[in-house]
């Protein structure tokens, strides 16, 4: 096992971000295949059903199955979270190697256009993108994707320009190595920390936007599983059938919380600095 996996699993808050995460992960593959019932399959007799055999979870008011809805749901989720992050990741990098690795005009520029961009909240880019095309999955992934991608070069950026001028990149530099080369093997190894949380943040955010554009309308289609789209049915009959909403408001946290404790803990794991200090910081003092 690796020594950073050995790390992350020591910790109690990567322990439980590790597990959630694969359960998610686990649950939408099985999905694609496999739920209890049709989540589209509506049953006007067995309406609001109570929790227990065989729907476990209950039914909404035309009789579908919360579980099956929530199953199907979370394929629509791990979609867009890791769609959005690969977004984040090919715009964040881009960025960050253009604004620390190449000339000055074209620094100073990329710096003004993130700036600019990040003046954008990217839920507000996302109605607006989906007010003029329509709602769809594709805009909730390009929306956060391009919006995180510029958090991320914001972030990266400053750090890139500081390991650039560490000894073993010279040295890198010297030996022959081009700058596609020492960007590889020495500036990303040595920002991936802060490019985790990043990434992480991202994902996380991707589940939210998700859930909250489809509840407003603005994400997914009617036809497709959504957490946001169910917990927008099931919030109308709140005052009566109040368990029913638990379920998908609850899916959501967990899914947030686990990305967002998972890429905390990959930081801790992966970051030399914080090793060393926890290393200086444990080390017994002998007194003769």
């Amino acid at each position: 096992m690796p020594r950073w996996l050995r790390r992350l699993w020591s910790s109690a808050t990567g322990r439980f971000g590790l597990i959630a995460v694969a359960v998610i992960a686990v649950v939408a593959i099985i999905a694609q295949f496999w739920t209890p019932f049709d989540p589209r399959e509506a049953d006007v007799r067995g309406r609001w059903a109570a929790p227990g055999w065989p729907h476990l979870l209950g039914t909404d008011g035309t009789g579908r199955d919360i579980l099956s809805l929530i199953m199907a749901g979370t394929r629509t989720t791990a979609f867009v979270s890791i769609g959005a992050g690969i977004v984040a990741t090919i715009v964040g990098i881009a960025l960050a190697a253009l604004g620390a690795l190449t000339f000055r005009w074209m620094r100073e520029t990329v710096a003004v256009l993130v700036d600019i961009l990040i003046a954008f909240p990217v839920l507000i880019i996302a109605m607006m993108i989906s007010s003029v095309w329509g709602g769809s999955l594709w805009v909730v992934i390009w929306a956060v994707g391009i919006g995180f991608g510029v958090n991320i070069a914001r972030v990266t950026r400053p750090e890139l320009r500081r390991v650039q001028r560490s000894d073993f990149v010279l040295a890198g530099r010297a030996s022959g190595l081009t700058a596609a080369q020492n960007l590889v093997r020495h500036l990303l190894p040595n920002v991936a920390p802060v490019f985790i949380v990043q990434l992480s943040w991202s994902m996380a955010v991707a589940v939210l936007a998700e859930a909250g554009l489809s509840y407003l309308g603005f994400g997914a289609s009617v036809t497709e599983p959504s957490w946001g789209i169910l917990l927008s049915d099931l919030q109308r009959y709140i005052s009566i059938h109040p368990l029913s909403v638990i379920w998908p408001g609850l899916a959501i946290t967990i899914t947030v919380l686990a990305l967002n404790l998972l890429g905390d803990a990959l930081r801790e794991a992966t970051d030399p600095t914080l090793q060393h200090r926890s290393a200086e910081t444990h080390t017994p003092v002998v007194v003769a």
